[in-house]
């Protein structure tokens, strides 16, 4: 059966990842959406005073994220899509053979005033390297049908 609304309570926790960064893929994903330099090559990375080293797209993370989302709750959810992202924060980059896991914590929930059977779930996100340095925090919210909902 999968998790309806009644299933994100408040403060709910669940485990993301793991996810290990791999170098052609942060390549190949900042060579096609983000092409900065210090996405792109080593040298390049290693000249920039912020970062230091060839690192990750703060989107290709996101992406990333995304993924675990979807393993670790959103398939086997009523997932509805959501509505928007209240914010995302990179918080520090992410390297060639980072092994990135993270939390999704269901922060509130409510049902929604016009659809009964939607409910609205806030949830809070982040993203850690294998050193615990949270690489990632995000909120937004989740629309997720009730058991009302999928029985109609």
């Amino acid at each position: 059966m999968k998790r309806a609304y009644e299933d994100f309570e408040e403060g709910l926790e669940i485990p993301l990842g793991p996810y290990t960064a791999e170098r052609d893929e942060m390549i190949a994903f900042a060579a096609e959406f983000d092409p900065q330099p210090f996405h792109l090559d080593d040298e390049a990375g290693g000249a920039n005073e912020l970062v230091g080293s060839l690192t990750a797209s703060g989107w290709h993370t996101c992406s990333v994220l995304m993924r675990m989302m979807a393993d670790g709750f959103l398939i086997d959810s009523t997932s509805q899509g959501s509505p928007g992202v209240d914010f995302v924060k990179w918080r520090a980059p992410v390297r060639p053979g980072d092994r990135l896991t993270g939390t999704a914590r269901v922060l509130s929930r409510r049902l929604s005033a016009k659809h009964p059977t939607l409910g609205i779930a806030k949830i809070a996100v982040a993203l850690a390297n294998q050193e615990g340095v949270t690489v990632l925090e995000s909120e937004y919210s989740l629309l997720l049908l009730t058991r009302a909902g999928t029985a109609a």
